[in-house]
């Protein structure tokens, strides 16, 4: 168990030491919490119009999920052992901010690079979305999501209660990792609900 400790620090290091250097990584300008969750708001939609632009046929998740995460900048760096860090917006299915939540990503394998990608997570129904908000979610990273092309969701179901796609926003990773992504929320106005 100390082994496992000891490598999800060191990824987290590694990566904290990496991030910089990924192009297009959050603005190098340091935001307060007002700032940064107005940047939020305004790149969740940029966000959702590029997903949409990209595959028109994605519309049928946003139409018939009971609600989504949208993630518009998600950096992740690693050499050996690797790690990632975004935040998005919590929506429900009428497109009404729940609240926010962070993810972190942890990798461990034949990986060397850095990159920056967008991520939409799908919850087909309210208990998959609420387990997500209470923070009893997490996921392989490396298996579980859809690099997001024209026509690419058509094929694409539900996992477990959830459907993810990904669009790469710039860098380039070469890896052969096996990662976890982990995530908490925190309600619109509000504490985290993770218990």
């Amino acid at each position: 168990m100390k082994t496992r400790a000891l490598a999800v620090s060191f990824a987290f290091a590694a990566a904290s030491l990496l991030l910089p250097g990924v192009p297009y990584a959050q603005d190098q300008k340091s935001y307060n919490a007002e700032e940064y969750r107005a940047q939020l708001k305004k790149e969740v939609p940029e966000t959702i119009a590029d997903f949409k632009k990209t595959d028109p046929s994605i519309e049928r998740f946003f139409t018939n999920s009971a609600g989504y995460a949208v993630f518009p900048r998600i950096g992740k760096a690693g050499f050996i052992v690797g790690g990632g860090h975004g935040a998005g917006e919590v929506h429900s299915k009428g497109n009404k901010v729940l609240g926010v939540a962070t993810m972190n990503l942890v990798t461990v394998g034949l990986q060397a690079g850095a990159q920056e990608f967008s991520q939409i997570m799908f919850f087909e129904t309210q208990a998959a979305l609420d387990r997500f908000m209470q923070g009893k979610f997490e996921f392989g990273a490396s298996a579980s999501a859809v690099i997001l092309t024209t026509g690419a969701s058509k094929a694409k179901e539900y996992r477990d209660g959830v459907a993810v796609f990904v669009k790469s926003r710039g860098g380039a990773m070469a890896e052969a990792a096996l990662g976890t992504q982990k995530f908490s929320f925190k309600a619109e106005g509000g504490d985290s609900m993770k218990k």
